[in-house]
């Protein structure tokens, strides 16, 4: 199953985030992703491997 995802994207996670979410706005793709926490604002960048593997699904393309 290709999970396709691009900047601007909604994205669930597999895991919830200490804030109690697990939606993630995608803001920049690449080697590396930077994604955006919907609820705090927090953002972290992970490498697209690592990211894909945490990946749960694509909410809003």
């Amino acid at each position: 199953m290709d999970k396709e995802y691009k900047v601007g994207s909604i994205v669930v996670m597999k895991k919830d985030h200490p804030c109690g979410t697990n939606e993630w706005e995608v803001i920049r793709t690449g080697a590396d992703i930077k994604i955006k926490c919907i609820n705090c604002g927090r953002t972290i960048m992970m490498p697209r491997i690592e990211f894909n593997k945490k990946l749960k699904k694509v909410s809003k393309f």
